[in-house]
């Protein structure tokens, strides 16, 4: 069906392809990153399993919006893992949530919010970076088919 195909030349920038092509379109798209974190807590107020102290490997994704620059690029993906790495996860991976973060409840639901805070506070430090980025969705899976989200609309407009 599809013949292997060996690529006879590099397509070259200013010759084979123009500058002013790279930027494709001037509408506002969004990029999706995900990471994994492991991380002990318990819940205070709570009678079942989890009032009791444990460890999940959570997964978290990102949604982040905004508009390509001149060479089609909203944001790397290095630089959302840059944000996460430095200013979200070293809160959470291998912590006891419970001491690591502000006093809350260490729930899913409470924990979406503080990490989509974390990532909106990142990106509007650059926001001269990248234009017009926003975070659209967090979501924090605590185990593979349970999951906290806080989106964008819900953020601003509570």
């Amino acid at each position: 069906m599809w013949d292997f195909k060996i690529v006879d030349r590099l397509e070259k920038l200013d010759e084979d392809i123009k500058r002013e092509q790279l930027k494709y379109h001037n509408k506002r798209v969004m990029v999706s990153k995900e990471f994994t974190f492991d991380a002990a807590h318990h819940l205070h107020c709570y009678e079942g399993k989890c009032k009791n102290l444990h460890g999940h490997t959570y997964k978290v994704i990102f949604g982040v919006s905004g508009y390509v620059d001149d060479t089609g690029i909203l944001i790397d993906f290095g630089d959302i893992k840059k944000i996460w790495k430095e200013q979200i996860e070293i809160y959470l991976d291998h912590r006891y949530l419970n001491e690591m973060l502000p006093a809350m409840n260490t729930t899913a639901e409470n924990m979406v919010v503080w990490i989509y805070e974390k990532m909106d506070e990142a990106l509007q430090q650059d926001e001269n970076r990248y234009d017009g980025a926003r975070v659209e969705f967090v979501r924090l899976f605590e185990t593979p088919t349970s999951y906290a989200e806080a989106r964008r609309e819900w953020m601003e407009d509570e």
